[in-house]
Order: structure tokens, then sequence, then C-alpha cells
């Protein structure tokens, strides 16, 4: 299943679990969930919209909100690079806000806030302390990153804990079929798919690659000429 169709089977039974003892269904006032969201994608919404479901007004957090905030961890090396990061603030904004409304969802009944996750200490400058912190867990970064929440004095839960290889769809792959002018739109919502089209951010991821893939192999070469050099100054040394 994709689309509308698909979440909505995933959040009837994403609901029946959420009810406290006495069967009536939970919800907080206020509630924080964050990510990149490079690209918003369909297990973006899932994720979105099972915090909306638990409280009245939820902030929407985008890490990496800029290239200040950028910063490699040991469980994501991946998530510094240029073309991990295409997107900027401004683009995944307008994204989320576009895909919630078309979701159904309020917009008095949302904000879109940065979300420092890398330099945490800048978290509650732009977050309620009071909020609940929802979060899902699929791997070590996402382990990481509930205990810098912690850390803070706020209350954190998750929402699902899931083992890496039940991720599903990830914004890498998105990138990836777009990159290799494979089908992507099943992937996203309908408004994110019409907004990266339109803006003509898939051309921008395209050519981010190219140039990546253009620097690790003048990289390689540099480093080949540097091994080369050396090998030949031992040589002359024996």
């Amino acid at each position: 299943k994709t689309g509308l169709a698909w979440l909505s089977n995933r959040f009837f039974c994403f609901m029946i679990d959420r009810k406290d003892k006495k069967g009536i269904r939970t919800m907080v006032d206020v509630g924080v969930i964050h990510g990149r969201f490079q690209i918003l994608h369909l297990k973006h919404m899932e994720y979105l919209l099972a915090a909306k479901m638990r409280c009245k007004k939820l902030y929407v957090g985008i890490s990496n909100p800029d290239d200040s905030y950028i910063k490699e961890s040991e469980n994501d090396k991946k998530r510094s690079k240029k073309t991990a990061n295409p997107l900027t603030y401004y683009e995944r904004m307008e994204m989320i806000q576009a895909a919630l409304l078309d979701f159904g969802v309020k917009r008095e009944e949302f904000d879109i806030i940065p979300f420092p996750i890398n330099r945490p200490e800048y978290i509650l400058q732009y977050a309620p302390k009071d909020a609940t912190f929802f979060m899902s867990i699929c791997d070590k970064w996402g382990e990481e990153k509930k205990k810098l929440l912690e850390d803070l004095g706020v209350k954190v839960e998750v929402l699902w804990n899931r083992p890496e290889e039940e991720k599903g769809t990830t914004a890498t792959e998105v990138r990836s079929k777009i990159v290799c002018n494979l089908p992507w739109s099943h992937l996203v919502p309908r408004t994110t798919y019409e907004y990266v089209v339109t803006h003509g951010l898939d051309e921008r991821i395209k050519r981010l690659t190219e140039e990546e893939m253009l620097e690790e192999k003048e990289q390689q070469e540099k480093e080949r000429r540097e091994n080369t050099l050396q090998e030949k100054e031992e040589e002359a040394n024996v």
C-alpha cells in the first residue's frame, strides 16, 4: 500500500496501541518531533502524524537547519555530507507545511522550528521545555539522540523502536533514486514531489552528487600520487 490508504492503516493500528489502562486514548497538550527531512517521504509522514495524534499542538523541529549546525556523529558519519543535506531549512519547512495541510492537519495545530540536535544546548532556545518530545528509534543514532534529549531534562517518549532492517523508506533511498533517474514519486507526499520538481531540487541533488563523486575521485588520485612519491623516496633511502 502507498499514500493515504497505507498511512491510514498504519495510524489505525498505532492508535489502538496508544490507549491508557482505562482504554481511553492518551493526549498531551504540546508535543515536539524532529528530523532532517532531506527529503520528506511517507515514512516521515507516518512519524509526524503519529506524533500529532498524541498532542493538541505539534512543533516540528528541523535538524541541521543550516551549515553551522552540521556535525559528524560516530553513529552516522554520512549525515554531515553535502549530498545528505541538499535542501535548505526554508525548503524543508515549506514541504512539511504543505504535506501536513494536505493530510488534513489544521495550520493552527502545528508550527515548524529549527532543531539543532548536533548543538543540543541550543534546542530549548526554539522548543518548549514543558512539551513531550516524541521520537522513533531505528539505529544507534536514534539512541544517541534520545540520550541528548534526556540530558536536557525534557520528557522523551519513543513512539516506536524498530530494528534498522525494518526502518523502511529513507531519504537516502529517495535521493538515490532521483540521482539514478528511477521512479520516486510513490515514496513521498504528493505535495513534496510537486515542490521538488517545480523548484528544480531534483537537479540540485544530481549536481551535488556529481560534484561529490568528482571530489572523491580527485582525492583518491591525490592520495595515489602521494603514496607513489613516498614509495620512491623510501626506495631511494635504501
